[in-house]
Formats: C-alpha cells, sequence, structure tokens
C-alpha cells in the first residue's frame, strides 16, 4: 500500500463503480473553519469533490488543468485531473491531450519514457516538456509525463510486474493527475543514482528496446507550486464541511503559498514535520503507527485491518471497505516528527450504505490498510490544511510539512 520511492501512498481508487456517499455522523476534522472558502484570486485554483468524467467516483476531488507548449501560446485546458498530495508531477492522459509537447531525451539521443508506481497499478508514457498553468500562477518548461502515449505501445515486463498499466480514462478514472506533494519531485534523489539503490522508474527508449536508467532531479517530475515565481512554499487546501447525508459534490479551493499572501496565511495552525519519507505518527487504541500520512488522492480513511479495529469489511466487491453495522465514532492522535501532536475524530460508516445513496461526497468513509493510517480526502472535509513542501522557506520553517 505504499509508493516505491518516497513511500507516500500515491493513489487510491476505490475497486467498485457508480460509487456514492450517504449518511453517517462526524467527520475527520480537528477543528471547523468558519472563515469562507476563497473562490478568486491569482493564487486560487478552483477543485471540486464530485463523481468524475465517468460518473463513478466517490470522494475524488478533481480539478483543470491548462498546459502550453513551452515559452508559447499554444496551450490546452483539461478539466477532470485528479489533485493528489501523495504524489509529485502532472500526468496527463494522452487521449486527452492534443497538444503536441517537446519529449525529452537522454544524452544518446533516446526518449526518456517513465512507469510511475500507485496503489493500483502503473502509468506509463513518456517524459514531455509543458508550461503549466493554475489559477494565475505557471510554472515553466516542467517535465510531465503523458500516460498511454501511442508512440510507445510496448510496456517492458519490468513495469508491469509492479501493476497493470492505467493507460485509459476507463482505467485511470481521471483524465490526469495532478501530484502536489510535500516533495519538489516523485522520484528525488534515489532515481538520479546507478546502481541497485535506483529504484528503476525512468527508462531510456532506443528503437531496440526499453531500459531503466538514472534521472538527474532537474529532469524528473516536478510538483509545479514549487516552480511558481511566487506563492511557491506550499499550498493550503480548503474544502468544506460534508453534510451527515452526504452530498452530490463540493465545491473548495486549493491556495497556492503559505503566509505570502492575505488568503494563505499560517496563524495558529499547528505544524506536523514529516519524516523523510513524508509520513507522521498515529497512535490508536495505544498502539504507534509511524507510516502514517495525509493523502487528498485517497478517497478514504484506510487503516489497519478487521482484527485490530474490529470492524467487519464488506462483502465483495467492496471488501476493501470496512461496512460496520452501525456507524463508529473513532479517535485517534496524529504526532509530527516535531513531537507536536493533535486528537483526530473520525467516523466510519457501513461502505455497501454509502455506495447506495446518490452522493459522491462523504466524510466517513474508510478500509484496511495493514500497519498504516492513511488520512485520506475525509480528514480534508471541513477546515483548511496547509502543506509545506520540502526546502521551502515559510513562517513554520522549511518544509515538507503539514499544519492544521
Amino acid at each position: 500500500m505504499r509508493a516505491a520511492v518516497r513511500n507516500i501512498l500515491l493513489f487510491a481508487l476505490s475497486p467498485i463503480l457508480l460509487l456514492a456517499a450517504g449518511c453517517g455522523g462526524g467527520s475527520s476534522s480537528p477543528g471547523s473553519n468558519n472563515n469562507p472558502i476563497p473562490t478568486s484570486g491569482q493564487n486560487v485554483q478552483s477543485i471540486a469533490v464530485n463523481s468524475g468524467p465517468l460518473n463513478n467516483y466517490a470522494n475524488g476531488v478533481f480539478t483543470s488543468v491548462t498546459v502550453c507548449v513551452p515559452g508559447s501560446s499554444n496551450c490546452q485546458t483539461i478539466n477532470d485531473v485528479l489533485v493528489d498530495t501523495g504524489s509529485s508531477g502532472l500526468r496527463l492522459l494522452s487521449s486527452a491531450l492534443t497538444l503536441s509537447l517537446p519529449q525529452q531525451t537522454a544524452s544518446g539521443g533516446s526518449s526518456v519514457v517513465e512507469c510511475f508506481q500507485f496503489l493500483d497499478g502503473v502509468t506509463w508514457g513518456p517524459v514531455r516538456a509543458a508550461d503549466i498553468k493554475l489559477a494565475g500562477e505557471q510554472a515553466s518548461s516542467v517535465p510531465i509525463q503523458v500516460i498511454g502515449d501511442p508512440g510507445f505501445p510496448t510496456v517492458p515486463s519490468s513495469c508491469t510486474s509492479a501493476g497493470a498499466p492505467e493507460d485509459t480514462l476507463q482505467k485511470l478514472l481521471a483524465n490526469g493527475i495532478l501530484g502536489i506533494s510535500p516533495f519538489r519531485q516523485d522520484c528525488g534523489p534515489a532515481c538520479a543514482i546507478s546502481g541497485s539503490g535506483n529504484p528503476g522508474l525512468y527508462y531510456i527508449c532506443p528503437a531496440s528496446g526499453c531500459t531503466q536508467t538514472q534521472e538527474g532531479l532537474a529532469q524528473q517530475l516536478q510538483n509545479p507550486v514549487w516552480m511558481f515565481s511566487q506563492d511557491n512554499n506550499g499550498l493550503v487546501v480548503a474544502l468544506p464541511s460534508v453534510p451527515a447525508t452526504g452530498a452530490p459534490s463540493l465545491s473548495g479551493s486549493l491556495i497556492f503559498g503559505i503566509s505570502t499572501q492575505s488568503n494563505n496565511a499560517l496563524g495558529s495552525a499547528k505544524v506536523f514535520t514529516l519524516d523523510a519519507n513524508g509520513n507522521i505518527t498515529t497512535s490508536f487504541r495505544g498502539q504507534s503507527y509511524t507510516n502514517s500520512f495525509i493523502d487528498t488522492g485517497s478517497n478514504g480513511i484506510f487503516f489497519l485491518t478487521s482484527t485490530i479495529t474490529g470492524i467487519p469489511t464488506c462483502p465483495s466487491p467492496n471488501s476493501g471497505f470496512y461496512c460496520p453495522s452501525s456507524t463508529q465514532n473513532l479517535s485517534a492522535t496524529q504526532i509530527g516528527a516535531n513531537g507536536t501532536s493533535a486528537n483526530v475524530s473520525f467516523s466510519v460508516a457501513n461502505a455497501d450504505t454509502l455506495f447506495a445513496t446518490p452522493n459522491f461526497a462523504f466524510n466517513d468513509l474508510a478500509g484496511t490498510n495493514a500497519g498504516v493510517f492513511d488520512w485520506g480526502l475525509p480528514f480534508f472535509f471541513g477546515h483548511d490544511v496547509f502543506m509545506g513542501i520540502e526546502g521551502q522557506s515559510s513562517p513554520a520553517g522549511l518544509g515538507p510539512f503539514w499544519a492544521y
């Protein structure tokens, strides 16, 4: 259930279609935000929790991304891109992209291609360059991945061994993934070295076939936020609370920067620094789980197993989710690497009951994840959650960190 390189859960798609949110009490919010969510401004990007492009996504948060041929006004806006704080880098389906973007090549002229591992599969496709526009901000000449590019139809076995390719809209359930994690690159120093320590995410693909290679930091896929000329030290995820009965959809905002403008002041938010793998610790029923993390790309709170929690799972096909006979109101403590702690109340409802309603946004969907606490999208409902990017300075110090 963990990513191969930075040890962050990258993307958690529900295994069923036509999901819906439903009734249930409680919220994972540690504190409500009574201030209106900013909806306009140079640094404000609209996001929405809805059913996605195929009307079958529960608790997916989506946005629109504008990409351009570098240095030009030849641009395209792509809708229904999943917002994922568990990965870094923009990944777009080839089927959604009409622009011809320049291909990244290695020193010998061969094309650079990436195989990136997510929870439920891999994305395979070439690394290309694009200007990325979000709200009024721009990141220039950013390496991105084009998934399912017909120019690279053969996926190496070393890639498919990590999972099945998610190269179509029916498999990815989004037109792309906007990775805006606490890290600058999608792999970091591990991919920049040669030898056994390199996880082998990047490939060079001459005519004779693709082979794994090392990839320098600047050539890897980048979190575009840290490449903005301003408001580049982090971001705020601002989503409203979910009604007890769920909601068909919700509107919120990504606010770029931390304490760089009047709409992103850190204020009195508690700061939780992260370990080298991007993790915090969760204490639950007297046990500490150090492999814990916060992730908009996970559509529920995924934690532990029925053996430990005492909460039954659903029958197939939803066996990855919890299905208690009545909603369970629980609490845990989040602890940062800096020792900051906060109690978090959250609820677990019957997933089958939720999926039978006409809603798609809810705060009490949860499932299993052995030995781990994945604080997914329900954690973000009802309060502002700050994320500081590694190496970027803010009033809280250098990232990476979460704060709320």
